[in-house]
């Protein structure tokens, strides 16, 4: 017997395994041929592809194009027609590195523009008298390229704000609040030095824009839309706004509404540039964000905490809600950014303060309270037993009576607000169709985009007037009930609210028991497509709640309205604070 026999032949072996993901297969010829030096080493495997784009599909459109049902109506949109000129010119984006002196980096929010603004102009003929759109933190943009691919710059800011101030600050220059001496008050010790460095990042075509209006998607189109966004950023803050985003808000105080609590309303307007189906507008809208209430820093403690004396201020609470504030103080007029308060009050925090005595130079402790009526003869009529105001740095505090201190307009308030703040800011904010057009073409015109320089240099012109476009009224769809009652339109509203018997009084209901079924009432109607609830309990928060009545009524309405509620649970009576417990049982 062939001891093969049984054995499959070779033509019939069974197939090799699967190769793994991603292995190439090498013959055998070209293996043997390779180990015995016969032929050259294989190519490289050929670089990847790129990844295809991602393929957009419009949405469906109706057959016949456009739809036709309703009636015909002109409408105004908040959209402003924007002309671009061609152009072949390029922005150019550079990475913006600020740091002071000794190589630190610059973390301070605010003061980019200012140094920026100064570069560019103290080197202005350096940058080829180019202006520039900066975003103010690491991004600027030119149109055409700047001289250098990599550019380096010395700034210096002789008063930036940041809590340092020249004579007539506790803790200032040489530990002392006055510095008396008129030497002193000469030597622009307040100037920072700054270190700017523009490297070249990329570059994007201003035919982007031109893609955008036609509709055309480019991979440089939302570049070139941010870059417009940015110049308007840019121009707004020249103007002094607040920005929030690409929200801007004037220091006009018809635009503020008065919230309670120190805080504030502020009317502005967002503004940016939009590709539409007619081609790129200007969409400008209303918008709104609260404020700290300006004015003396007194005032804002005693509205904040509701209280009436500026003994009853709670100093703690006070010092977390001035935190990061802003603030301008007499007679100096300087401002500064509120780190703190003092330990003690102010008729008894003492500092070291020096003195010349003649060709040499002495230090005394002396109290905030008594330098400044002492030393720089300004009445103080009730900040003696209040903490001091600390503006300065955490080794070396800046301290200000607090009656000498002033909120400066603009700043945002980011903490919660209560509801009746809430209720406020909607009531005050709102507004009809006609006053909001007058607000924005105001706004469009206070703007006036069309001076802008880097605008202008990119071929910009906006339109004056709201885009006109064409609407349609579509008729009102009508309601109807399970008994085959139908329901019409009247003043643009569904009349719902049949005359029906109250099965239930309400005159022997609470107040919250009468809105509840008086909301159920105007719903009660019999449902077409009914369904069953088969357990349902109630749970209830008011110690004088009929809750027997209550679940009466609310089986009778669902049964009115075809529903059918077969089995009652039970009822759940809590209290507020029982529920927080259990909220935090739970968490």
């Amino acid at each position: 017997m062939d001891p093969h026999d049984g054995e499959p032949a070779a033509d019939e072996l069974p197939p090799p395994p699967p190769l793994p993901p991603n292995v190439v297969p090498i013959i055998a010829e070209d293996a043997a041929a390779a180990a015995a030096g016969e032929s050259e080493p294989p190519p490289p495997p050929p670089p990847p592809s790129k990844p295809a784009k991602p393929r957009r599909h419009i949405m469906a459109r109706p057959p016949n194009g456009l739809g036709k049902k309703g009636q015909p109506i002109q409408l105004l949109a908040n959209h402003y027609k924007v002309s671009v000129k061609p152009s072949e010119e390029f922005f150019n984006h550079y990475y913006v590195n600020l740091k002071y002196e000794d190589d630190t980096p610059v973390d301070s929010k605010g003061i980019g523009r200012k140094v920026l603004d100064k570069l560019q102009h103290t080197y202005h003929s350096e940058l080829a008298n180019k202006d520039f759109a900066y975003d103010g933190e690491k991004s600027l943009f030119t149109i055409g390229a700047l001289p250098q691919i990599n550019n380096e710059f010395i700034v210096v800011l002789e008063d930036i704000g940041s809590g340092k101030t020249a004579a007539g600050s506790p803790g200032g220059n040489n530990g002392s609040p006055g510095g008396g001496d008129q030497k002193r008050v000469r030597r622009p010790y307040q100037a920072k030095t700054f270190k700017v460095e523009l490297n070249f990042a990329a570059t994007i075509p201003m035919a982007a824009i031109g893609h955008a209006i036609r509709g055309q998607e480019s991979e440089h189109s939302l570049e070139a839309l941010r870059v417009l966004d940015i110049i308007l950023r840019q121009h707004s803050a020249k103007q002094g706004c607040l920005l929030v985003r690409q929200s801007f808000f004037h220091n006009n105080p018809s635009n503020f509404v008065d919230l309670g609590g120190g805080v504030m309303g502020c009317r502005g307007f967002h503004s940016s540039f939009r590709g539409a189906q007619s081609g790129l507008s200007l969409n400008i809208d209303v918008s709104t964000t609260m404020i700290v209430k300006p004015g003396p820093v007194i005032d804002f403690l005693l509205a904040n905490q509701k209280v009436d004396h500026p003994d009853k201020i709670d100093w703690q609470k006070a010092k977390r809600a001035l935190k990061n504030l802003r603030i301008k103080t007499t007679p100096a007029n300087s401002e500064f950014k509120i780190v703190g308060l003092s330990e003690r009050n102010c008729n008894e925090q003492m500092f070291p303060l020096r003195r010349r005595n003649g060709d040499s130079t002495e230090t005394v402790e002396i109290t905030v309270y008594d330098y400044f009526v002492k030393n720089r003869g300004i009445e103080l009529r009730y900040s003696g037993n209040l903490p001091c105001i600390n503006a300065g740095r955490p080794k070396r505090p800046t301290y200000f009576p607090v009656e000498l201190c002033t909120l400066v307009p603009l700043q945002r308030y980011t903490k919660a607000l209560s509801t009746m703040q809430r209720t406020s800011l909607v009531e005050k904010s709102r507004q009809k169709p006609h006053e909001r057009m007058s607000t924005l073409n105001d706004a469009l015109k206070r703007s006036n985009y069309d001076a802008d320089p880097m605008l202008k240099a990119c071929g910009i012109s906006i339109a004056q007037n709201f885009t006109q476009i064409e609407g349609r009224v579509l008729p009102a769809p009508k309601l109807k009930a399970g008994n085959g009652e139908e329901f019409f339109t009247r003043n643009g509203r569904w009349n719902i609210a049949r005359k029906v018997d109250f099965f239930f009084s309400l005159s022997n209901m609470s107040f919250y028991q009468c809105s509840f079924c008086l909301l159920i009432l105007f719903l009660f109607q019999k449902l077409i497509r009914t369904s069953s609830v088969k357990r349902w309990s109630v749970v209830n928060f008011s110690a004088r709640c009929d809750l027997r009545g209550l679940v009466q009524d609310l089986k009778r309405v669902a049964t009115g309205m075809g529903l059918v509620c077969s089995h009652f649970s039970t009822t759940y009576s809590l209290s507020f604070s029982s529920v927080l417990l259990l909220n935090f049982i739970c968490l």
